[in-house]
Formats: C-alpha cells, sequence, structure tokens
C-alpha cells in the first residue's frame, strides 16, 4: 500500500463520511472513492459498505484498520523523533524566570512546548534579578523570561509575553495606602528602596534601604522603610496585610517577554519562544 492509500483509508475509517475523509486530508469526495476502489480491488473484498446514507466498515475492512492503524502511527512517531533530533528538539531546555508572573508565563509555555516536542524536556527554576543575566552569560539557563527591558550586550529578546500596569507598593498605614490611583510625580513624596528588581520609573533614593530579593523588599514596604514600584501581577501573587498597591495612572506599562544570548540561540529556544508566544495570546 502507497502512503496515500493508507491515509485515505485510515481517513475514511475514522471518519465513515467520504466528505469529512476528504476534507481531513485536502482531497476531493471523488478522489477518495476512486483510492477506496483501488484497495477493494487489490485485497479481493470490500472494505466498506455504504449507502446513501451511512458508511460502515466491514469485518475485513475492521481487521485491515486494527493491524494498520498501530503500525502506521509508529512509522510516524519514529519520523517525527527523527526530525526532532535532527533540528535539536531533545535533550532538555533550562529556563530560568524572575517572579511569580513570570513562572506562571513559563509554566504554560512549557505545557505547550511539550505537546509538540515530547522527546525535549524543560527545566524551569527561578533565578533572582541580580544575578538572571549573569547565569545566561555562564550558560547555566538557556532562555530566562523577566520584566523587559533585560536586553545587553550578546542577548536576542523575544516577543513581549505580557503587558501590565505599574503600581506603587506603600506602607499599609502611609497615606498613599488610601488613593484610588497615585501619579508619578507622586514618587517624589516617598523613600524607593534600592533592588536588582527595581523597575526603571525612578532611581532609588542613596540614604533609602536596599534589599538582595523582592520578599526583602516587601518587608521593607511592611515595616514602613519605604516604597517600591511593582507589576499589577502583585496584587495576586503577594498580598500582604502590611503592604498596599496603588495603580500608578500615568507610567508606562511593564512588558514580561524572553531573552537568550544571541550566540547560543538553538531550534529548542526557537520552538520555546514559539510557544510561549503562543500560549499568552490564547489566554
Amino acid at each position: 500500500m502507497e502512503r496515500h492509500e493508507i491515509e485515505v483509508f485510515l481517513a475514511l475509517a475514522e471518519e465513515l463520511h467520504f466528505g469529512e475523509a476528504g476534507r481531513r486530508l485536502g482531497i476531493t469526495t471523488t478522489r477518495v472513492s476512486q483510492v477506496v476502489r483501488v484497495l477493494e480491488r487489490r485485497v479481493g473484498v470490500r472494505l466498506f459498505d455504504r449507502t446513501s446514507r451511512r458508511v460502515t466498515l466491514t469485518p475485513t475492512g475492521r481487521q485491515l484498520y486494527e493491524d494498520l492503524k498501530p503500525a502506521y502511527d509508529g512509522v510516524r512517531e519514529a519520523v517525527a523523533r527523527a526530525v526532532a533530533h535532527g533540528r535539536g528538539l531533545t535533550g532538555t531546555l533550562r529556563v530560568g524566570y524572575v517572579g511569580a508572573a513570570a513562572g506562571q508565563l513559563v509554566m504554560n509555555a512549557a505545557i505547550r512546548f511539550r505537546r509538540g516536542h515530547p522527546d525535549c524536556a524543560v527545566e524551569a527554576r527561578e533565578v533572582q534579578s541580580g544575578g538572571a543575566v549573569e547565569r545566561l552569560h555562564t550558560d547555566q539557563i538557556d532562555v530566562l523570561v523577566g520584566c523587559l527591558p533585560l536586553d545587553g550586550p550578546g542577548l536576542t529578546v523575544g516577543p513581549v509575553l505580557l503587558t501590565e500596569q505599574r503600581m506603587l507598593a506603600v506602607p499599609a498605614g502611609h497615606p498613599f495606602a488610601r488613593a484610588a490611583n497615585l501619579s508619578i510625580k507622586d514618587l517624589g513624596r516617598v523613600h524607593l528602596i534600592a533592588a536588582p528588581c527595581s523597575l526603571p520609573t525612578r532611581p532609588a533614593d542613596g540614604d533609602a534601604p536596599t534589599a538582595e530579593t523582592f520578599q526583602e523588599v516587601l518587608t521593607l514596604v511592611g515595616a514602613g522603610q519605604g516604597a517600591f514600584v511593582v507589576g499589577e501581577h502583585v496584587t495576586r501573587f503577594y498580598a500582604r496585610p502590611d503592604v498596599v498597591y496603588v495603580p500608578l495612572r500615568d507610567a508606562p506599562p511593564l512588558c514580561w517577554g524572553p531573552v537568550w544570548p544571541t550566540g547560543r540561540e538553538t531550534a529548542k529556544v526557537r520552538a520555546f519562544t514559539a510557544a510561549a508566544d503562543r500560549s499568552s495570546r490564547a489566554a
């Protein structure tokens, strides 16, 4: 049996409708009928019983389907594995992410990626902002998903996966905590905490306390030591009784996306980035 004959037989056996089988394969109903007649002459017995109302498999047709389907699927899977190996879509892809919002993006993208590339595992790990880019340059991770810009020498920036409003994290007892929203000008009335994960809205104050991680930032904010610009996702992932998040109405939105070393762009990186882009659009 030729490949096109196998595909026509399997499609008709599953659809039990000449028109649907043709649409599935992108050929005409007449072509489906022609191929089936050739197969039946070759086998020497009818494979399908058809009337004006329905199509059913004959006992011989049913047996042929049960014998042929697993073998054909095995051939397709073997070819797909060979293609994936040839394109470098095997092994493990190491993806780093900064913060809960990026982590959710990575997990959703990994699910979609694995559906299309089952022979390539995704190893996701959270990294701190301060050393995130360094992990890329030292080959500890292949892709980094975080708050943009994460550009720099030798880095390629992928598509924007998420945009969100900027907000100001203030102590629950601060006067700003009662405001419906704030302006960028209001940032001049608070001390901004310095941290590696600072967002480029306004530089931190020289006399403000410093933090190494985002959890340290929120602890300092809650203790009344200063304020910090964050993204809207913190209201879902980092709710705290001692911290209030107030929208910044005139601040530009935050963008999240992937970056990777330009010299180490691989088929795995490209496929994962495409999966992340499709996943974010479908959300």
